[in-house]
């Protein structure tokens, strides 16, 4: 692994600090609902759906290629897969084993594929309207929260609209009267071939793509994918069919033309935010995976 970038300790302790007010700001405000018993129909996701822990995703990495300098950057050596040189502390590129190799391929190759394709933004966000739609009420994942148009109006616009959601982790919650409605039949394994950058959960999932690659993927960058999600996530739930004016979100009513024209536009907001991040995990998981591939 070839050292590029040499951080004296008042360096690298400046860039930790920032990331770690800069996650702060959303795992603090989580940490504090839970011990309440307290659920949030939008912001639970990132801590749910997506597995990090909060204090993993407060955790400076420097990621690879780096030297930390200093007698307090000894404590990264209580963590796994770093080690020590005489020019200080940094990841150990043994850490890198096949089986995070083989994550970072299959990252990669869904990533490239991803990126090659051309965005669409014609689905309005209508998968969460599937995942209620003719749904009793034990059946609605956010139980605790009104629709907006009632169970019945909720029901027309899926029956008016053309349901077409590619993306499987989306699919898969869906009720079983919505999945014979959606255009596409996605699966785990077509994913490659599914996926497009104007969904919003593929933007969200450039998040899963960063931590899954643990210490390998820096910070800095980890923090961007994750307010990226965060901002999606604030887009898909407006334009779902609850009614969360309690939590302070105002709709983004795609059961109308001005609502669904809104949506595109921020839509593809998102879809070019994402693309220089997607950028950057799929030149990470390149040099990751030469460096593995020269070591052999």
């Amino acid at each position: 692994m070839t050292m590029t970038e040499i951080l004296s300790e008042d360096e690298w302790r400046a860039r930790e600090d920032a990331h770690v007010r800069r996650m702060r700001l959303w795992t603090e405000p989580h940490k504090r609902r839970r011990s309440r018993g307290e659920k949030h129909p939008v912001l639970d996701f990132l801590f749910t759906y997506y597995s990090l822990p909060p204090s993993r995703l407060e955790r400076w990495q420097p990621g690879p290629g780096v030297v930390l300098r200093g007698s307090a950057a000894r404590r990264f050596l209580r963590r796994p897969g770093y080690r020590e040189t005489a020019d200080g502390v940094v990841l150990d590129e043994a850490a890198f084993t096949d089986k995070l190799a083989r994550t970072t391929r299959h990252t990669l190759s869904l990533l490239e594929a991803i990126h090659a394709r051309r965005a669409r933004f014609d689905c309005f966000g209508l998968h969460e309207w599937a995942m209620v739609y003719r749904a009793t009420p034990e059946r609605i994942r956010h139980s605790q929260v009104p629709l907006r148009l009632g169970a019945a109006g909720t029901d027309v616009v899926v029956d008016t609209l053309s349901v077409r959601c590619s993306h499987f982790d989306a699919f898969r919650f869906f009720t079983e009267e919505a999945k014979p409605l959606n255009r596409y039949t996605p699966t785990r394994q077509a994913q490659r071939e599914l996926d497009q950058p104007g969904c919003l959960h593929v933007g969200m999932d450039l998040y899963k793509a960063a931590y899954k690659l643990g210490p390998f993927i820096p910070s800095e960058l980890l923090g961007d994918c994750f307010e990226l999600a965060v901002d999606i996530r604030e887009l898909d739930m407006r334009a779902s069919p609850y009614d969360l004016s309690e939590y302070g979100y105002s709709p983004v009513p795609i059961e109308t033309a001005e609502g669904r024209a809104t949506y595109v536009r921020q839509q593809a907001e998102f879809s070019r935010r994402a693309a220089p991040l997607r950028e950057k995990l799929i030149r990470h998981c390149r040099e990751l995976l030469d460096t593995h591939s020269n070591m052999k």
